[in-house]
């Protein structure tokens, strides 16, 4: 049995005969139901599956933060989804066979709020990363934050906020974990509207290789 959603005229959840009914992110659709499939995938299915995993598996440990970045990126697709596919047609690629992932080219968010001015990104001993940038536009300053992003793809752990300081801060700082052998991280940096109305695209600051003899 189906149930009508706003109305005789809206879309509907649920199975009538043959037709499944769904809603997804406001938007009805309809969909018959799964076929078992007898056929073996061919080579371009099984290399579109492993970048979908990989793009998955590289985002999962950033999660939270672009569902925030990625908030209202299209009406009907947005959040992790929408993460997933900027990542795959622009920072995936695939090398001898290999699908590679460019950290420098992945985004964490994405909008049209400006970044701050002077952005940087230092390491200081023992395990503690500074975010700075230039405070400016009192008026704007505490309307808006930053999030940051330190990723240890190996290990795949990210460090960071979703909702840091205030541009009105000047800086954000965050203690990571090192590992034994040496480590390598990666940092992002946006800005997200107090009310999360809006965001900003994120900036790539770097790629820090620390304790390697």
């Amino acid at each position: 049995m189906a149930r009508l959603i706003n109305g005789a005229n809206g879309p509907f959840s649920g199975k009538v005969g043959s037709i499944i009914g769904y809603t997804m992110n406001g938007v009805g659709y309809m969909k018959g139901p799964y076929k078992l499939r007898t056929k073996a995938p061919t080579a371009g299915e099984l290399l579109n599956r492993e970048k979908f995993a990989a793009a998955q598996s590289w985002l999962s440990p950033a999660l939270n933060m672009v569902r925030a970045g990625f908030k209202g990126y299209k009406p009907s697709f947005q959040g992790f989804s929408a993460a997933k596919s900027w990542l795959m047609k622009n920072a995936l690629q695939v090398i001898d066979g290999k699908v590679v992932i460019d950290p420098s080219l992945v985004k964490i968010s994405s909008g049209s709020l400006r970044l701050p001015e002077d952005l940087n990104c230092t390491f200081e001993e023992p395990d503690m990363f500074r975010f700075k940038w230039k405070p400016t536009a009192p008026s704007v300053l505490e309307r808006e934050q930053v999030m940051v992003l330190i990723y240890n793809i190996e290990k795949g752990v990210g460090y960071g906020y979703v909702y840091g300081n205030n541009l009105s801060h000047g800086e954000q700082l965050v203690k990571v974990e090192l590992f034994k052998g040496g480590t390598t991280l990666h940092c992002y940096l946006a800005v997200l509207a107090t009310d999360r109305s809006n965001q900003s695209d994120s900036v790539y600051l770097g790629k820090f290789e620390i304790g390697y003899d």
